[in-house]
């Protein structure tokens, strides 16, 4: 509280005064709530009109399923002895 009032008259005009501001600031607020569910609305209703028009969405085909033949066609991992005589081979050394 900024102030205390002196007497009880000053008493009843400053809870008056809270009173009245406290209406004032709850019927901003309910004007605004009202203002965003009415666009809110507006635009959803907008939204749904384009979407309506749009062609509907075709799911993209996918691609033939693998068999297992083109799994073994991979080339199998290298045994690690191979591995290392093909650096000596290279010049790397150990």
């Amino acid at each position: 509280m900024a102030t205390n009032p002196k007497s009880p008259a000053e008493a009843q005009a400053l809870k008056a005064r809270r009173d009245a501001d406290g209406k004032k600031a709850m019927a901003e607020y309910e004007a605004s709530a009202e203002a965003t569910r009415a666009k809110t609305e507006r635009l959803r209703a907008l939204r749904m009109a384009r979407d309506a028009a749009l062609p509907p969405v075709v799911a993209p085909v996918k691609g033939a399923k693998k068999t297992k033949s083109a799994k073994a066609k991979k080339e199998a991992p290298g045994k690690l002895s191979d591995w290392i005589k093909n650096q000596e081979d290279s010049g790397r050394n150990f």
